[in-house]
């Protein structure tokens, strides 16, 4: 059970050019080796992809900025307030 022999490829063979035909053989093969060459492109586009989502994930989000200045806005709210009172 462990290897195939000439004789098993033969029939195999055989029996795949009774399902297919001949002539549909080419074709099937074509549209085989296009899937590989559509997975292999899928693959370089998702491996492009990571590589750009991952160079501004390092980048601060436009919230923190905006966060970080809000209270440096307030405290000189605070200092105007107790300008005022004095």
């Amino acid at each position: 059970m462990g290897s195939f022999s000439l004789m098993h490829w033969i029939v195999v063979l055989a029996i795949i050019l009774i399902l297919f035909g001949a002539g549909k053989l080419p074709r099937v093969m074509g549209d085989f080796a296009k899937g590989i060459k559509a997975f292999k492109a899928g693959m370089k586009e998702e491996d492009e992809e990571t590589e750009e989502s991952a160079a501004p994930a390092q980048v601060p989000p436009p919230g923190a900025a905006a966060a970080s200045a809000a209270p440096a806005a307030s405290t000189v709210d605070h200092t105007r307030e107790h300008a005022k009172t004095v």
